[in-house]
């Protein structure tokens, strides 16, 4: 008797799926994405523009990139994933298709259909992955899960009313609830 095997899908079998469709791809595996809503927009927007002007006002050398943006983590073909926020400091990973290998800062905005994948599944492939710092953002919950991965620290929490420092950037926070 044969044994069932599950289809191993790959960066390819995602640049094929119909236009307008997202997905992203984990360990060869297809996760649809549905679209986000207003609110976690409204946040994603936000959160670019006090990014980026930061960057901009320091000179630094970082960019910011919303999704849908392509981050092909482990510059392997069996993993595709479009951070809601990518903040990719080294020039040499970026392409015109996206970001080959791990960005220093991912921010996720946590919606029904991805809390089972932001907080398990990708938080693993994140720090596996080299990944800097990852947040969470919870707007259900208003909480903020803060890893910075670079010094090993325990994730901290934090409340849309506090001041969130920035693990990569020792001279900036940012308050959710001053985006909403």
């Amino acid at each position: 008797m044969a044994l069932y095997q599950e289809k191993i899908y790959t960066i390819k079998d995602i640049y094929a799926l119909p236009e307008g469709r997202r997905a992203e791809l984990i360990d060869g595996q297809i996760y649809d994405m549905a679209p986000p809503a207003r609110e976690h927009q409204k946040i994603v927007a936000q959160l670019i523009r006090i990014i980026g002007n930061y960057i901009e006002a320091k000179n630094g050398d970082c960019e910011v990139y919303p999704a849908p943006f392509a981050v092909i983590l482990n510059e392997d073909e069996k993993n595709y994933v479009e951070p809601d926020i990518s903040v990719v400091c080294d020039k040499d990973k970026l392409s015109d298709k996206g970001c080959n290998g791990s960005p220093d800062w991912i921010i996720e905005i946590v919606s029904p259909s991805t809390e089972r994948m932001d907080y398990g599944i990708k938080l693993f492939k994140y720090r596996s992955a080299g990944v800097r710092e990852y947040w969470i953002i919870n707007p259900r919950t208003r909480v903020v899960n803060v890893f910075d991965f670079e010094h090993d620290q325990e994730s901290a929490q934090y409340s849309f009313d506090d001041k969130i420092p920035v693990c990569i950037y020792s001279d900036l926070t940012i308050g959710i609830s001053d985006l909403i």
